[in-house]
């Protein structure tokens, strides 16, 4: 199973913490796609505590945290 964790907005409306079946998602872009997040809202991406590119191949096993743009003042 590939673990994907949401934070901050990427949160409302979904669960924190997700388990996809790696046979239906090759790379980072098609879990945005499921997860209807758009591309250009992800600052972070990081694939097992690694920074990676939305075209990252991923695999069994894999950790995926994405976070959106922070605001503050």
């Amino acid at each position: 199973m590939i673990e994907v964790r949401l934070f901050a907005t990427f949160r409302e409306g979904r669960e924190k913490i997700q388990y996809l079946d790696p046979q239906n998602f090759s790379e980072v872009s098609q879990v945005l796609d499921y997860l209807k997040i758009p591309h250009e809202e992800v600052a972070i991406c990081l694939v097992n505590g690694m920074h990676s590119k939305l075209d990252k191949e991923l695999k069994d096993e894999d950790v995926l945290a994405l976070f959106p743009p922070v605001g503050g003042g």
